[in-house]
């Protein structure tokens, strides 16, 4: 356990995951709900927390896709043409 939290807090130092007590907090409102149900609040904290770790997903996941480079299996590089403008624009390539 220990070295699942260094790796997460390397993560989060790097910008891309998404903190443990977020996602276990998320865990325990699934459980509760499940078992004895949720009050109002638990609710909204619950639609509050899912909303924010879908938001974080997507950022990390654009992210990583924006990092792409794609080639083919002759080593021509494939990469879309939007991929290519925003690591333009973010100065991640030369071309």
């Amino acid at each position: 356990m220990t070295e699942d939290k260094s790796t997460n807090e390397q993560n989060e130092q790097r910008g891309g995951a998404i903190p443990q007590d977020l996602i276990d907090r998320i865990n325990e409102l699934a459980h509760k709900k499940k078992d004895k149900g949720l009050t109002e609040e638990e609710q909204a904290e619950q639609k509050r927390l899912r909303e924010t770790y879908l938001s974080l997903f997507r950022e990390n996941f654009r992210s990583h896709i924006e990092m792409l480079q794609v080639y083919d299996k002759d080593g021509k590089e494939v990469t879309p043409e939007k991929v290519k403008r925003i690591q333009r624009e973010r100065g991640l390539r030369d071309d």
